[in-house]
């Protein structure tokens, strides 16, 4: 297995100091990444997630993701899994995943990268030698947990202060894993509960006992989402059936601190080992964020933390995916105990004066791009529009919140 370390300095100069090193013999495995830095008081990471990369969208779903990483000039990114299709062959693999790392590598991005269910579900290569090749990439700052913990993804980024080498803030990422041994969604196990609870603590501890405050990212929703919405034993207009309890429909609680638009079911993992409880018990969370449902936008506030789920990253060049995207999210060093966020859909990406723009720059294929997401784009959300308005007078509630 490969590891990847970045010394501190400059995005460049981080760059041009990486080494790796092999821990196969002696299975040193670390569970920290190197740190980021706040920017001048501010921290922007860029939420990515199932990007589904195969042949037939890579280069749109690429161009659309750069473009949207040069207009949001994001400090970190995280891809949350289902990255890339894993095929017999692994150079096919391999190439999928060179073209979704080259967004960072040259806009000089560092970005951590964790998996989902289908990450490894099928094809050639396991999680652990996907992880090896994302990290032969100079952006990469994810690391292999070895055999210390399940699965190969789950680490902590510490975010040191813009003017000195204090903690200020954390980001926790985990590995939920892919199935059970009953082939049903996966969820964050026993030892890596046991691990956030410890290093939790030692962050408390190496900052004078004050919590370090945190976002967490993974695949898969937690299943205490479900407790934060409303439930009825009967289907509602716009109500959506629990992922294990076909008798259970769920909607936003209008009592509930509600954002975004929920479209589908949450679907997380059947168990649930305490993970959510565990951060709730430690304070230190903010906001935990997910993938895995492709059209879900939204969060819901539970027992203090936002429960949020990030749209899928792909374009498929058709109007079903112009509603796809990807979230920001900003945290200020004056105050780490809040944050921002945002979902942005790629239908919302081009104006008629960027498609000019592209054409006068003889850019065709991202001209082309443009104007076939804006045509897509002005569709879906004439259906949406429809949709919410049959929502909202079917249901009698509200069913769309700000993000």
């Amino acid at each position: 297995m490969i590891k990847q370390f970045f010394s501190f300095g400059t995005i460049a100069e981080n760059l041009e100091r990486r080494f790796y090193f092999m821990d196969i013999e002696n299975k040193v495995y670390s569970t920290t990444a190197e740190p980021v830095r706040f920017k001048k008081g501010k921290l922007r990471i860029i939420h990515i997630t199932d990007t589904h990369y195969d042949f037939d969208n890579v280069d749109a779903s690429v161009r659309l993701l750069e473009e949207a990483c040069k207009r949001e000039k994001p400090d970190l990114a995280i891809v949350t899994g289902d990255n890339v299709d894993n095929f017999d062959e692994c150079t096919d693999t391999k190439k999928l995943i060179d073209k979704l790392m080259s967004v960072f590598d040259e806009q000089c991005i560092p970005v951590a990268i964790t998996f989902g269910n289908h990450d490894s579900e099928r094809g050639a290569m396991s999680r652990e030698e996907l992880m090896a090749h994302y990290n032969t990439h100079k952006s990469s700052i994810s690391v292999d947990d070895g055999d210390e913990l399940s699965g190969c993804g789950t680490y902590n980024i510490p975010v040191l202060s813009s003017d000195s080498e204090k903690v200020k803030f954390n980001i926790w990422v985990f590995d939920s894993n892919d199935y059970d041994e009953e082939g049903r969604y996966g969820c964050v196990l026993p030892d890596q509960v046991e691990w956030y609870k410890k290093r939790s603590d030692e962050l408390a501890q190496a900052n004078g006992g004050e919590k370090v405050y945190s976002l967490a990212f993974q695949h898969m929703i937690v299943a205490d989402v479900y407790d934060a919405l409303k439930k009825s034993k009967v289907r509602v207009p716009f109500s959506y059936k629990h992922m294990y309890n076909k008798k259970e429909f769920y909607y936003f609680d209008p009592k509930g601190t509600n954002f975004g638009t929920l479209t589908e079911t949450p679907c997380s993992g059947y168990h649930n080992y305490g993970q959510f409880e565990a951060m709730v018990e430690k304070g230190d969370v903010l906001a935990i964020f997910s993938g895995h449902d492709h059209t879900n936008g939204f969060g819901v506030r539970h027992k203090g933390i936002d429960i949020s789920n990030t749209v899928s990253t792909r374009y498929n060049r058709d109007r079903f995916s112009s509603q796809y995207g990807y979230r920001i999210i900003d945290v200020d060093e004056k105050d780490t105990s809040v944050y921002t966020s945002r979902v942005m859909h790629w239908y919302n990406m081009f104006s008629a004066e960027d498609v000019k723009m592209l054409e006068k720059s003889g850019d065709a294929f991202g001209a082309e791009l443009a104007k076939n997401v804006r045509c897509n784009g002005f569709k879906q959300k004439l259906f949406q529009s429809f949709l919410l308005a049959l929502g909202r007078l079917s249901s009698l509630r509200k069913i769309s919140y700000p993000d």
